[in-house]
């Protein structure tokens, strides 16, 4: 298994013809972050080969908080388990911000599946207007 996703690793061939091979742990941690926030930012239904590709529209959830925390962490790590193969063993897990009562934070925690199954973990930031971002 690579560090980089197949189009990642073609743009880094076309940068640099002579490097080949060898595993590199940072490159493969921002690249599976980078594919991380390419998931959770897609709508299913927005991808013509795969309907069940990314996260339902957590607004929808929204309305029934916090009682929809648990399905919103089931849905990023179904989505993380069916889509980011690099990844095992994921675990989400809500945390409420008391400072910022608009948006929601999540910690994702799952071994990298090369890399020795090394921990990585990731914070997930779910703001206002629906927008993802994710942390190292």
């Amino acid at each position: 298994m690579h560090e980089e996703r197949l189009l990642e690793r073609i743009r880094s061939a076309e940068r640099d013809p002579l490097r080949r091979g060898g595993d590199n742990q940072r490159r493969c941690i921002d690249s599976v972050l980078s594919h991380l926030q390419r998931i959770l930012n897609t709508r299913q239904g927005n991808v013509p080969i795969a309907a069940d590709y990314g996260i339902p529209d957590f607004l929808d959830f929204l309305q029934t908080y916090p009682d929809s925390v648990h399905e919103i962490e089931r849905n990023i790590k179904n989505a993380i388990d069916k889509y980011e193969p690099r990844l095992s063993g994921t675990t989400v897990t809500y945390f409420q911000d008391e400072d910022d009562a608009l948006t929601l934070r999540f910690q994702i925690i799952a071994c990298l599946t090369m890399e020795g199954g090394r921990k990585v973990f990731f914070e997930t930031v779910v703001d206002s207007d629906g927008r993802i971002r994710i942390h190292k």
